[in-house]
This record gives C-alpha cells, sequence and structure tokens, in this order.
C-alpha cells in the first residue's frame, strides 16, 4: 500500500496512499540554531529561490524573541526540552501550508513509518486520513480485522478508547489504535446517514496480506484482487497472468475496490501487461520541469482479453490511475462506485537526525489529462453495493462484472 519509489536521486516518490500524514496502515506515519540550519541545509531544492530565504531573514526576529522568551520567563523550564521545540516549530511550519500530505516527521515517527512500510504489522488493518480536522478511514485492508468488524470508507472516529480522536496527533492517534495480536481496541465512529455515533470493538491481529489473489470462475473468467501496490505486485500479477494465459480466459476482472494505493512504478507495470508497449500510462506534472508522461514497458500479455476493472471509494491514488488509464485508452470498462480522488504525488527526504518531510512535490493526470484530486473517478457502469448486500456478504458488483462479461461473449 505504500506508495514508495526509488527514483534515482536517493529520495523516495508517493503517489498513494491518501492517508493524510504518512500512508500508515493502522496496526499494523549540538545547538538549536545547529539543528534548524542543518535542517534547511540538508533539505535542498530546485524548486527552493535563495533569495526567499534572506528576505524572510528578517521575519525570523520575532521567532527567536519569543524562543527566548519562552526560554526565560516560562514558569516550568524544563518543560520542552529545546529539541521538542524544534520540532514543534517545524511541524508548525509545515503544517502551515495546510496540506494533509506534507508533513514533518520526528525521529521516533520517521522509524516507526519505516517499520511499518518494512516489517509484519499488528493491528486492525485500515488506512487513515484527516480530513477537516476529523480522523477518517479511507479504506479498511481486505480480510482485516477492520473490514471484519464492519468499518467502511468514509467512517469517521471520534473517539479511541474513550479518548477524543481530535485531541491526537494523527501519530499518537495511529498509535493508540495498532497494538499487539489478541488485544482489542474500541472505536467510536460516526458514519453518513446515521443521525448517532456507535462503538464497535475490533480485536487486534497480524496483517499479513497478499498483494494479489486469483480465483477462476466455471464460465472462464478470471479474477484478480490486486489488494495494495507495493514492491511484490508486480512479480505476484505477472505470475497470476503467466498462469491464466495458457487456458485462454474469456474475460478478466481487475478488484481494486478498498485498495488505497502503493508505487507509482507498480500501477505502470501492470498497466503494462494490458496494454500495447509505449502507451501512455500517466502524467506527472511538476513544479519548475517538464510535464513527464510515463508510457508502458515492453510486456504486454493480454492487451485483447475483454477486462473489467472494479472500483469503490477505497480506490485511491495507484488505484485510480490504472482505472483511469483504462477508461481514458477504452482498453476495458470500470465497474463500481467513485473512488477516492488522490491525485497527487509525494517525496520524502531523510535528515541526519533521523526526522523526515513528506512533501507534495507534484500532481498526476490521466493520459487524457483529467485530475481525479478531491473528485474522484466516475465508473463507466456505476454498481452500489448496498447495506443490505454488506451484512449478507453479498458480493453484487463482483457479480455484475461477472455477468457483464459472460455476456458479452
Amino acid at each position: 500500500m505504500y506508495e514508495l519509489e526509488n527514483t534515482g536521486t536517493g529520495k523516495k516518490v508517493f503517489v498513494g496512499s491518501v492517508i493524510a500524514i504518512f500512508s500508515f496502515l493502522v496496526g499494523w506515519q549540538a545547538s538549536s540554531f545547529g539543528l534548524l540550519g542543518n535542517v534547511f541545509e540538508t533539505n535542498k531544492s530546485e524548486d527552493i529561490v535563495v533569495s526567499d530565504k534572506v528576505e524572510h531573514d528578517e521575519n525570523l526576529n520575532l521567532f527567536w524573541d519569543i524562543w527566548d522568551k519562552l526560554d526565560k520567563e516560562y514558569v516550568d523550564e524544563s518543560k520542552v526540552p529545546s529539541e521538542d521545540k524544534i520540532y514543534g516549530a517545524i511541524k508548525g511550519l509545515v503544517n502551515s501550508f495546510e496540506d494533509p500530505y506534507t508533513v514533518f516527521m520526528t525521529p521516533e515517527e520517521s522509524k516507526e513509518f519505516g517499520e511499518n512500510i518494512d516489517g509484519k504489522l499488528e493491528g486492525i488493518g485500515a488506512e487513515l486520513t484527516v480530513e477537516d480536522k476529523l480522523l477518517k478511514i479511507v479504506t479498511p485492508m481486505k480480510g482485516s480485522p477492520a473490514e471484519n468488524a464492519g468499518l467502511l470508507p468514509g467512517d469517521i472516529i471520534y473517539k479511541i478508547d474513550e479518548k477524543i480522536a481530535n485531541d491526537m496527533s494523527l501519530f499518537d492517534a495511529i498509535m493508540a489504535i495498532r497494538g499487539k495480536k489478541g488485544t482489542s481496541v474500541t472505536l467510536t465512529i460516526g458514519r453518513k446517514n446515521l443521525d448517532k455515533t456507535f462503538d464497535v470493538s475490533i480485536i487486534r491481529d497480524s496483517i499479513e496480506i497478499d498483494s494479489v489473489t486469483m480465483e477462476k470462475t466455471k464460465s472462464g473468467i478470471v479474477y484478480l484482487s490486486v489488494n495494495q501496490f507495493n514492491e511484490k505486485t508486480n512479480e505476484q500479477f505477472g505470475k497470476a497472468i503467466s498462469g491464466m494465459i495458457l487456458d485462454e480466459p474469456k474475460g478478466l476482472i481487475v478488484d481494486l475496490r478498498y485498495n488505497g494505493g502503493g508505487y507509482l512504478s507498480s500501477a505502470v507495470e501492470l498497466l503494462s501487461y494490458l496494454l500495447p508497449a509505449n502507451t501512455n500510462a500517466v502524467e506527472i506534472r511538476q513544479r519548475g520541469k517538464e510535464n513527464d508522461m510515463m508510457k508502458t514497458n515492453g510486456n504486454p500479455k493480454l492487451t485483447k482479453v475483454p477486462l473489467i476493472v472494479l472500483v469503490n471509494e477505497g480506490s485511491a491514488s495507484a488505484s485510480e490511475i490504472l482505472a483511469g488509464a483504462v477508461q481514458d485508452l477504452k482498453r476495458g470498462i470500470v465497474m463500481g462506485t467513485k473512488t477516492y480522488g488522490k491525485g497527487s504525488v509525494q517525496e520524502v527526504d531523510s535528515f541526519e537526525d533521523g526526522s523526515s518531510i513528506r512533501m507534495t512535490i507534484a500532481k498526476w493526470f490521466t493520459p487524457n489529462g483529467r485530475s481525479v484530486n478531491h473528485v474522484g473517478l466516475i465508473p463507466d457502469i456505476v454498481v452500489e453495493l448496498k447495506d443490505e448486500d454488506l451484512k449478507n456478504k453479498k458480493d453484487t458488483q463482483k457479480e455484475a462484472a461477472i455477468k457483464y462479461l459472460e455476456e458479452l461473449r
């Protein structure tokens, strides 16, 4: 689910997830002056104009005046260590951009972020974001405790074990929700179209979900569920594709529902199986640079098989890149409900003290130049999944996709 890509510049690039701070799966985001100097010195960018810093030097006098006043007169001398004051000041600067995807992480948070990417996770298996200062579920992972407990994309978390979520930082909220396998957490949830909140008690578990799973119907239609866009997705997707080619599939369903995103490169790699080589896949538009149209590679294997891509409100970023290209290029039918709407690209820079900054550096567009940011992608065929279907574990969207392909034959 994590959208990390090594660009060859030593920096990490995100195209998803919609997670506001650092794309967390819950359960699995010398002197003080010298430290500030190191941060600004390390984070060099072609987009930073040196004269801007000079122009604002005079305004920093106010910052240091307040720093000195707090340092000398605040009643509790030991209340806040200098290091914490530095990190707090930097967070305030970053937060002033009011971009939920641009976030500074302390060394502790950066370490936690790295462990969540590389390690095994324990918790409830839900992706979070912050919208309008509310802690919101982007999507529960397929087969996770969060999904099994009935949590849905768009649910708002008001309380975590009776503690008000809005009183916590996103990092603290994440740490409160995650925990050891077998322990429980109670979330107070608000849901669209419901007048009252309700409590959900969830038993945490190990979160180990295959990136790609495959089924085959009796009618010869292959169903591929892509749960994440990570470093294993291309390999698993390619293996599934190679295994089904010999059986001459009558149709293909790629299920991207509840897939919150992943590697930018992974989305393009999957499109490379479905589209002719050197086909426009996604356009990246970055400040001060020429637009970059990324194209499929020379690995087309299923360019003619009838295709349906399933999406819903939990489909975001890399999922929207794949669905948007399929729709623009009329390679297949996009079916389901409107997607999340995450059309920006993030980059992660790490610093010597272990802290890091995740920053929005670009926006992405479909081959036809469409942006899904904040608006989502409208399916070619809208198929709603009703509450009654969810309760009865009836997948009417998947059934509709199978029926469509069978009738197409």
